[in-house]
């Protein structure tokens, strides 16, 4: 389940992942941005289960207003969640 996503699946991923809210793509495009080279279809999954929620959910999630719950409440949810959450570093000067 480690496997990284092939160039067809990935295009498919980030079609996928376009959202209604600028502020969820900002967090969706940085994942893409710092990750893109590595999602792993695992990775995948857990992504997927974060697009599947409403904009506003999704967002709350990202500003961890609230915390994964329920059917969410995976480890490969949880993994991406804390990737998209975690802060860009400067790029060195």
């Amino acid at each position: 389940m480690d496997e990284r996503l092939d160039p067809t699946d990935l295009g498919r991923l980030r079609w996928r992942c376009r959202r209604g809210l600028l502020e969820n793509d900002l967090f969706v495009e940085r994942f893409f941005r710092d990750h893109e080279a590595t999602i792993t279809k695992r990775q995948a999954q857990g992504l997927m289960a974060l697009m599947d929620l409403p904009d506003n959910d999704l967002l709350d999630l990202l500003l961890g207003r609230r915390e994964l719950q329920g059917e969410l409440d995976r480890p490969e949810v949880h993994e991406v969640l804390a990737q998209m959450r975690r802060p860009t570093l400067p790029a060195s000067a």
